[in-house]
Protein backbone atom coordinates (compact mmCIF):
# COMPACT_ATOMS: atom_id res chain seq x y z
CA UNK A 1 0.00 0.00 0.00
CA UNK A 2 1.53 3.21 -1.01
CA UNK A 3 0.08 6.02 1.31
CA UNK A 4 1.36 9.73 1.95
CA UNK A 5 0.85 10.99 6.07
CA UNK A 6 0.45 14.13 6.62
CA UNK A 7 0.46 15.57 10.18
CA UNK A 8 -0.90 19.05 10.53
CA UNK A 9 -0.27 20.37 14.82
CA UNK A 10 -2.55 23.67 14.59
CA UNK A 11 -0.43 25.68 17.77
CA UNK A 12 -0.98 29.15 18.62
CA UNK A 13 0.23 31.12 21.91
CA UNK A 14 -1.96 29.95 24.27
CA UNK A 15 -1.38 30.82 28.28
CA UNK A 16 -2.81 28.08 30.44
CA UNK A 17 -6.79 28.86 30.75
CA UNK A 18 -7.58 30.38 27.95
CA UNK A 19 -8.71 27.69 26.12
CA UNK A 20 -8.75 27.31 22.47
CA UNK A 21 -8.31 31.21 20.69
CA UNK A 22 -11.77 32.44 21.39
CA UNK A 23 -11.91 33.06 24.75
CA UNK A 24 -12.08 36.76 25.87
CA UNK A 25 -11.17 36.16 29.64
CA UNK A 26 -7.47 37.08 30.97
CA UNK A 27 -5.09 35.08 29.46
CA UNK A 28 -3.74 34.26 32.61
CA UNK A 29 -5.84 33.53 35.92
CA UNK A 30 -2.75 33.29 38.22
CA UNK A 31 -3.09 36.61 40.06
CA UNK A 32 -7.24 35.55 40.28
CA UNK A 33 -6.08 31.83 41.80
CA UNK A 34 -3.38 33.12 44.34
CA UNK A 35 -6.16 35.79 45.32
CA UNK A 36 -8.81 33.47 45.32
CA UNK A 37 -7.07 30.78 47.71
CA UNK A 38 -5.59 33.96 49.78
CA UNK A 39 -9.06 35.13 50.65
CA UNK A 40 -10.35 31.12 51.35
CA UNK A 41 -7.77 30.48 53.11
CA UNK A 42 -8.89 33.50 55.58
CA UNK A 43 -12.27 32.49 55.65
CA UNK A 44 -11.38 29.10 56.46
CA UNK A 45 -9.89 29.80 59.33
CA UNK A 46 -12.38 32.45 60.34
CA UNK A 47 -15.15 29.40 60.42
CA UNK A 48 -12.85 27.43 61.92
CA UNK A 49 -12.32 29.37 64.93
CA UNK A 50 -15.53 31.00 65.56
CA UNK A 51 -17.41 27.82 64.65
CA UNK A 52 -15.98 25.76 67.41
CA UNK A 53 -15.69 29.06 69.22
CA UNK A 54 -19.87 29.30 68.53
CA UNK A 55 -20.25 25.19 68.57
CA UNK A 56 -21.55 25.22 65.20
CA UNK A 57 -21.22 21.95 62.83
CA UNK A 58 -22.72 23.72 59.89
CA UNK A 59 -19.94 26.81 60.15
CA UNK A 60 -17.74 24.17 61.17
CA UNK A 61 -18.82 21.83 57.65
CA UNK A 62 -18.60 25.45 55.77
CA UNK A 63 -14.87 25.87 56.77
CA UNK A 64 -14.22 22.36 55.59
CA UNK A 65 -15.71 22.49 52.07
CA UNK A 66 -14.34 25.94 51.35
CA UNK A 67 -11.12 24.03 52.46
CA UNK A 68 -11.16 21.39 49.56
CA UNK A 69 -11.67 23.91 47.37
CA UNK A 70 -8.83 25.74 48.49
CA UNK A 71 -6.78 22.97 47.93
CA UNK A 72 -8.51 22.17 44.46
CA UNK A 73 -7.69 25.67 43.62
CA UNK A 74 -4.10 24.77 44.44
CA UNK A 75 -4.38 21.49 42.45
CA UNK A 76 -6.41 23.30 39.39
CA UNK A 77 -3.44 26.41 39.40
CA UNK A 78 -0.58 23.81 39.12
CA UNK A 79 -2.41 21.75 36.68
CA UNK A 80 -2.63 25.12 34.76
CA UNK A 81 0.52 25.90 35.16
CA UNK A 82 2.27 22.51 33.88
CA UNK A 83 0.01 22.18 31.10
CA UNK A 84 1.66 25.74 30.27
CA UNK A 85 5.34 23.80 30.42
CA UNK A 86 7.27 23.02 26.83
CA UNK A 87 7.41 19.09 25.43
CA UNK A 88 10.08 17.10 26.55
CA UNK A 89 12.00 14.25 24.67
CA UNK A 90 9.88 12.27 27.21
CA UNK A 91 6.42 14.04 27.76
CA UNK A 92 6.17 14.57 24.28
CA UNK A 93 2.73 16.30 24.24
CA UNK A 94 4.21 18.80 27.71
CA UNK A 95 2.14 17.95 30.77
CA UNK A 96 -1.39 19.20 29.43
CA UNK A 97 -2.80 16.28 31.12
CA UNK A 98 -1.95 17.34 34.79
CA UNK A 99 -5.17 19.50 34.54
CA UNK A 100 -7.34 16.49 33.97
CA UNK A 101 -5.76 14.54 37.22
CA UNK A 102 -5.83 17.78 39.10
CA UNK A 103 -9.66 17.81 38.81
CA UNK A 104 -9.31 14.12 39.30
CA UNK A 105 -7.53 15.06 42.61
CA UNK A 106 -10.32 17.51 43.28
CA UNK A 107 -12.71 15.44 43.28
CA UNK A 108 -11.38 13.02 45.74
CA UNK A 109 -11.46 15.48 48.10
CA UNK A 110 -14.48 16.59 48.24
CA UNK A 111 -15.68 13.05 48.48
CA UNK A 112 -13.94 12.54 51.35
CA UNK A 113 -15.32 15.86 52.85
CA UNK A 114 -18.76 14.79 52.33
CA UNK A 115 -18.10 11.43 54.12
CA UNK A 116 -16.42 13.08 57.54
CA UNK A 117 -19.23 16.33 57.69
CA UNK A 118 -22.21 13.24 57.35
CA UNK A 119 -20.92 10.82 60.13
CA UNK A 120 -20.28 14.15 62.59
CA UNK A 121 -24.03 15.32 61.49
CA UNK A 122 -25.11 11.98 62.77
CA UNK A 123 -23.01 12.38 66.05
CA UNK A 124 -24.43 15.72 66.17
CA UNK A 125 -28.67 14.70 65.84
CA UNK A 126 -27.65 12.12 68.62
CA UNK A 127 -26.67 14.86 70.96
CA UNK A 128 -27.75 18.68 69.73
CA UNK A 129 -25.85 21.40 71.31
CA UNK A 130 -26.90 25.11 71.64
CA UNK A 131 -24.96 27.44 69.26
CA UNK A 132 -23.98 30.97 68.89
CA UNK A 133 -26.09 32.24 66.30
CA UNK A 134 -25.02 35.84 66.14
CA UNK A 135 -21.85 34.98 65.35
CA UNK A 136 -22.40 32.15 62.96
CA UNK A 137 -24.11 34.79 60.81
CA UNK A 138 -21.31 37.07 61.23
CA UNK A 139 -19.11 34.66 59.55
CA UNK A 140 -21.05 32.70 57.50
CA UNK A 141 -21.42 36.65 55.79
CA UNK A 142 -18.18 37.11 55.34
CA UNK A 143 -18.07 33.50 53.25
CA UNK A 144 -20.96 35.25 51.26
CA UNK A 145 -18.87 38.13 49.98
CA UNK A 146 -15.31 36.04 49.76
CA UNK A 147 -16.43 33.15 48.11
CA UNK A 148 -18.71 35.33 45.55
CA UNK A 149 -16.21 37.83 44.39
CA UNK A 150 -13.73 35.00 44.20
CA UNK A 151 -16.39 33.50 41.68
CA UNK A 152 -16.20 36.66 39.87
CA UNK A 153 -13.10 36.30 39.09
CA UNK A 154 -13.51 33.37 37.08
CA UNK A 155 -16.16 34.12 35.19
CA UNK A 156 -15.14 35.39 31.63
CA UNK A 157 -12.61 32.04 31.47
CA UNK A 158 -15.67 29.44 32.88
CA UNK A 159 -16.80 28.37 29.07
CA UNK A 160 -13.53 27.86 28.11
CA UNK A 161 -11.51 25.27 30.93
CA UNK A 162 -12.91 22.46 32.84
CA UNK A 163 -10.38 23.48 35.68
CA UNK A 164 -11.78 27.16 35.34
CA UNK A 165 -15.29 26.18 35.22
CA UNK A 166 -14.58 24.14 38.35
CA UNK A 167 -13.16 26.70 40.16
CA UNK A 168 -16.00 29.03 39.24
CA UNK A 169 -19.24 26.40 39.97
CA UNK A 170 -17.36 25.71 43.80
CA UNK A 171 -17.05 29.46 44.36
CA UNK A 172 -20.89 29.69 43.59
CA UNK A 173 -21.81 26.54 45.15
CA UNK A 174 -19.51 27.86 48.45
CA UNK A 175 -21.29 31.33 48.29
CA UNK A 176 -25.07 29.15 48.11
CA UNK A 177 -23.94 27.39 51.06
CA UNK A 178 -22.96 30.23 53.15
CA UNK A 179 -26.23 31.70 52.44
CA UNK A 180 -27.61 28.22 53.71
CA UNK A 181 -25.62 28.43 57.11
CA UNK A 182 -26.75 32.02 57.53
CA UNK A 183 -30.54 31.15 56.92
CA UNK A 184 -30.23 28.07 59.23
CA UNK A 185 -28.79 29.86 62.33
CA UNK A 186 -31.16 32.56 61.90
CA UNK A 187 -33.74 30.08 62.30
CA UNK A 188 -32.38 28.16 65.18
CA UNK A 189 -32.46 31.79 66.70
CA UNK A 190 -35.70 32.13 66.04
CA UNK A 191 -37.22 28.58 67.06
CA UNK A 192 -34.51 27.44 69.03
CA UNK A 193 -34.76 23.95 67.08
CA UNK A 194 -30.95 22.74 67.53
CA UNK A 195 -31.84 20.26 65.12
CA UNK A 196 -31.48 22.91 62.13
CA UNK A 197 -27.86 23.40 62.51
CA UNK A 198 -26.90 19.67 61.80
CA UNK A 199 -29.62 19.31 59.27
CA UNK A 200 -27.73 22.42 57.33
CA UNK A 201 -25.10 20.28 57.62
CA UNK A 202 -26.64 17.71 56.07
CA UNK A 203 -27.50 20.18 52.65
CA UNK A 204 -24.31 21.56 52.45
CA UNK A 205 -22.74 17.55 52.15
CA UNK A 206 -25.61 16.75 49.41
CA UNK A 207 -24.25 19.78 47.87
CA UNK A 208 -20.62 19.03 47.51
CA UNK A 209 -21.82 15.36 46.69
CA UNK A 210 -23.74 16.45 43.84
CA UNK A 211 -21.30 18.88 42.34
CA UNK A 212 -18.13 16.67 43.29
CA UNK A 213 -20.10 14.05 41.49
CA UNK A 214 -19.85 15.93 38.28
CA UNK A 215 -16.64 17.13 38.32
CA UNK A 216 -15.10 13.32 39.07
CA UNK A 217 -17.27 12.40 36.24
CA UNK A 218 -16.10 14.51 33.55
CA UNK A 219 -12.42 13.94 34.85
CA UNK A 220 -12.73 10.09 35.10
CA UNK A 221 -14.00 10.19 31.12
CA UNK A 222 -11.26 12.73 30.21
CA UNK A 223 -8.74 10.48 31.86
CA UNK A 224 -10.01 7.27 30.22
CA UNK A 225 -9.62 9.66 26.61
CA UNK A 226 -13.29 9.62 26.30
CA UNK A 227 -14.81 12.28 23.51
CA UNK A 228 -14.84 15.93 24.98
CA UNK A 229 -18.28 16.27 25.78
CA UNK A 230 -19.02 19.24 24.13
CA UNK A 231 -18.01 17.10 20.66
CA UNK A 232 -19.84 15.42 18.51
CA UNK A 233 -18.55 11.96 17.55
CA UNK A 234 -21.25 11.46 14.40
CA UNK A 235 -20.29 15.18 13.18
CA UNK A 236 -16.96 15.23 12.71
CA UNK A 237 -16.83 11.71 11.14
CA UNK A 238 -19.37 13.35 9.07
CA UNK A 239 -17.50 16.44 8.52
CA UNK A 240 -14.30 14.24 7.36
CA UNK A 241 -16.30 12.44 4.63
CA UNK A 242 -17.10 14.99 3.00
CA UNK A 243 -13.63 16.41 2.28
CA UNK A 244 -13.17 16.62 -1.26
CA UNK A 245 -12.04 13.01 -2.43
CA UNK A 246 -12.55 11.34 0.73
CA UNK A 247 -13.88 8.08 0.11
CA UNK A 248 -13.67 6.38 3.98
CA UNK A 249 -12.06 7.66 7.14
CA UNK A 250 -11.73 5.35 9.79
CA UNK A 251 -8.91 4.70 12.82
CA UNK A 252 -11.19 8.69 14.20
CA UNK A 253 -10.06 9.14 17.76
CA UNK A 254 -10.68 11.93 19.61
CA UNK A 255 -9.66 12.63 23.61
CA UNK A 256 -8.39 15.75 25.66
CA UNK A 257 -5.24 16.44 25.67
CA UNK A 258 -5.54 18.84 28.83
CA UNK A 259 -9.03 20.31 29.81
CA UNK A 260 -8.53 23.18 27.09
CA UNK A 261 -7.30 21.35 24.13
CA UNK A 262 -8.39 18.36 21.93
CA UNK A 263 -7.04 16.32 19.83
CA UNK A 264 -7.59 14.27 16.57
CA UNK A 265 -6.21 11.04 14.65
CA UNK A 266 -7.97 9.95 11.55
CA UNK A 267 -7.25 8.04 8.06
CA UNK A 268 -8.91 9.33 5.52
CA UNK A 269 -8.67 7.17 2.31
CA UNK A 270 -8.23 9.42 -0.97
CA UNK A 271 -8.36 6.91 -4.13
CA UNK A 272 -6.17 8.55 -6.93
CA UNK A 273 -6.21 11.75 -5.17
CA UNK A 274 -2.61 11.94 -3.92
CA UNK A 275 -1.28 14.20 -1.06
CA UNK A 276 -3.18 17.87 -1.14
CA UNK A 277 -1.17 19.97 1.46
CA UNK A 278 -3.64 23.00 1.31
CA UNK A 279 -6.95 20.55 1.47
CA UNK A 280 -4.96 19.23 4.50
CA UNK A 281 -4.66 22.85 6.25
CA UNK A 282 -8.33 23.80 5.52
CA UNK A 283 -9.30 20.84 6.97
CA UNK A 284 -7.55 21.38 10.06
CA UNK A 285 -8.45 24.98 10.38
CA UNK A 286 -12.21 23.76 9.97
CA UNK A 287 -11.90 21.04 12.86
CA UNK A 288 -10.84 23.80 15.04
CA UNK A 289 -13.32 26.32 14.22
CA UNK A 290 -16.13 23.74 13.74
CA UNK A 291 -14.99 21.86 16.86
CA UNK A 292 -12.53 23.31 18.82
CA UNK A 293 -10.27 20.11 17.85
CA UNK A 294 -6.75 21.97 17.17
CA UNK A 295 -4.38 19.38 17.24
CA UNK A 296 -5.69 17.19 14.11
CA UNK A 297 -3.12 14.31 12.94
CA UNK A 298 -4.56 13.30 9.25
CA UNK A 299 -3.08 10.35 7.23
CA UNK A 300 -4.04 10.17 3.72
CA UNK A 301 -4.51 6.54 2.22
CA UNK A 302 -4.82 5.58 -1.65
CA UNK A 303 -6.99 2.92 -0.34
CA UNK A 304 -5.14 -0.14 -2.35
CA UNK A 305 -7.91 -2.80 -2.01
CA UNK A 306 -4.56 -5.17 -1.60
CA UNK A 307 -2.91 -3.41 1.16
CA UNK A 308 -5.87 -2.58 3.05
CA UNK A 309 -5.11 -0.66 6.66
CA UNK A 310 -5.23 -2.87 8.72
CA UNK A 311 -6.48 -0.42 11.50
CA UNK A 312 -9.49 -0.03 9.08
CA UNK A 313 -12.21 -1.93 10.61
CA UNK A 314 -14.01 -0.59 13.11
CA UNK A 315 -13.37 -2.78 16.20
CA UNK A 316 -9.39 -2.27 15.62
CA UNK A 317 -7.97 0.05 17.72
Amino acid sequence: MTHDQHEHDHHHDHHAGHGHGHSHGPASYGRAFAIGVTLNLLIVAAELVFGYLANSLSLISDAAHNFTDVIGLLLAWGGAWLAARQPTARYTYGFRRASILAALGNAALLLVATGGILIEAAHRFQNPEPIATGTVMAVAALGIVVNGATALMFMSGRKDDLNIKGAFLHMVGDTGISLGVVVGAALVAATGWLWLDPAISVVIALAILWSSWGLARDSINLALDAIPREINHEAVQSYLRGLPGVSEVHDLHIWAMSTTETALTAHLVRPGAGLDDRMLHEACRQLELRFKIRHATLQIEAGDTELRCHLAPAHVV
